[in-house]
C-alpha cells in the first residue's frame, strides 16, 4: 500500500509540474508560442504629389516599402496648385512634390517648408488620339477646322496648363483658341479627355504621353515658348514624422530612385 501511495504521489507531482509549465507558456503567449520581440513602430507618410508623378511614385512606393517595412507611403495626387492650397490650409502632408517651382516657393515664402530642392525636369507635348488622322504638327494647326476641342489644364492651378498658356500666348494663339479649350482639373484629366476622344488634342507632359497607349505625341512644344518645367521636392515643416520624411526625401534623390523616374520619361534636374 505504501508503495502504491508513493507512486500516486509522484504521479500527482508530475502532473502538477506539467500544468505549471503549460500555464507559464500561456502567460508568455496566448497561442502557446514564444513571445516575439516588439516590432519597430510603423510610420505612415503622406506625400502630396503632382498627378504626373502617379506612375513613377507607384513603382517607388513598392520598392521603398519592401526595403522599409516599418513605413507606409500614402500619396495624395492632384494639381500642384490645389495641393499647395491644401498644405496652406493645414491638410496633413509630410512631403510635397510639385510640378512647378512657383507652388513650392509660395509655401517656402510662408515658412511652411522645412527644406526643398529641384528634383526632376519634364517636357510639354501635344497629344492626339492614337487613331487620329488629323494632321497636327505645330501649335498653329490647333486653329484649323479639323480640331474642334483642345484640352488644357486649368492654368491657374495646373502647372501643365500654365505652361501651355505661356506657349499659346507666345505664339499669339491664346485668345483665338478660347472657344475650343476644354479645361481639366489636372494633367491626368487632360490626358483622359484625349484618350476618350472628348478632345481632339491636349497639352500634357511627355511623361503622361508615354504612360498611355491610347494617345500619340503630335509634336513637342518649343521649349523656348514656356518656362523650364522643374519638379521640386520638399519636406513640410508641420510633419509629425520628421526623421522618416527626411529619409524618404533623401531616397528620392538616390540613383536608384532617379533611374525609376527616368524610366517614366523624366530627367534629373541636376543633369545637364
Amino acid at each position: 500500500m505504501n508503495k502504491v501511495m508513493r507512486l500516486s504521489a509522484i504521479w500527482i507531482v508530475c502532473v502538477a509540474i506539467l500544468f505549471g509549465l503549460s500555464a507559464c507558456g500561456g502567460a508568455n503567449n496566448a497561442n502557446g508560442s514564444s513571445p516575439a520581440s516588439p516590432s519597430a513602430e510603423e510610420t505612415e507618410l503622406t506625400v502630396s504629389a503632382a498627378a504626373s508623378l502617379t506612375d513613377a511614385l507607384g513603382e517607388l512606393k513598392a520598392l521603398y516599402e519592401k526595403a522599409h517595412p516599418d513605413v507606409t507611403l500614402s500619396f495624395n495626387f492632384g494639381a500642384s496648385g490645389a495641393l499647395q492650397q491644401q498644405i496652406e490650409q493645414g491638410a496633413p502632408a509630410d512631403l510635397f512634390l510639385s510640378a512647378a517651382t512657383k507652388n513650392m516657393q509660395a509655401l517656402a515664402d510662408k515658412g511652411l517648408m522645412q527644406e526643398q530642392r529641384d528634383l526632376l525636369k519634364n517636357e510639354l507635348v501635344v497629344v492626339v488620339p492614337s487613331d487620329a488622322r488629323t494632321a497636327v504638327a505645330k501649335l498653329e494647326d490647333l486653329s484649323g477646322e479639323a480640331v474642334k476641342k483642345v484640352a488644357i489644364g486649368i492654368p491657374e492651378s495646373v502647372p501643365a496648363g500654365g505652361y501651355a498658356k505661356d506657349a499659346l500666348t507666345a505664339a499669339g494663339l491664346w485668345d483665338s483658341l478660347q472657344a475650343k479649350l476644354v479645361q481639366g482639373k489636372d494633367v491626368r484629366q487632360v490626358l483622359q479627355y484625349v484618350e476618350t476622344a472628348n478632345a481632339d488634342a491636349g497639352f500634357v507632359y511627355k511623361t503622361d504621353a508615354l504612360s498611355s497607349g491610347k494617345v500619340k505625341v503630335a509634336f513637342a512644344v518649343d521649349p523656348s515658348r514656356y518656362k523650364p518645367i522643374v519638379y521640386p521636392i520638399g519636406v513640410v515643416k508641420a510633419t509629425k514624422h520628421a526623421e522618416a520624411a527626411e529619409r524618404f526625401y533623401a531616397y528620392l534623390q538616390t540613383p536608384e530612385a532617379i533611374a525609376v523616374f527616368v524610366k517614366y520619361g523624366f530627367s534629373a534636374a541636376a543633369a545637364e
